[in-house]
């Protein structure tokens, strides 16, 4: 069973990979490469692919912001932290040793 299955998966990918291209392909790509449809298509793309990484670069930029802020808050809470001992152990504890 496994082994049938295998075999018409093989074949299939090698009847498809073949020759894919006038099977997959639209009739403005098939035919002519230069024109206003594919000029539109690439300027289609790279809107798109502008959009997505000035995207994701906002996400980036917000999560190197949280990380900022968390470490500020990190280092004010061991400086208070820090302060408070400090304060606790100016007693006349540490003046008897």
């Amino acid at each position: 069973m496994n082994r049938r299955l295998g075999v018409v998966v093989m074949s299939t990918a090698l009847i498809w990979l073949g020759d894919p291209g006038p099977v997959l392909a639209c009739p403005s790509c098939y035919g002519n490469a230069e024109g206003p449809m594919i000029d539109a298509a690439r300027l289609g793309i790279g809107l798109l692919l502008g959009l997505t990484l000035a995207i994701q670069g906002g996400f980036v930029a917000f999560f190197l912001y949280l990380r900022r802020q968390a470490r500020r808050a990190q280092d004010q809470a061991i400086d208070a932290e820090w302060s408070r001992l400090q304060r606790a152990h100016d007693g006349a504890s540490w003046r008897n040793v």
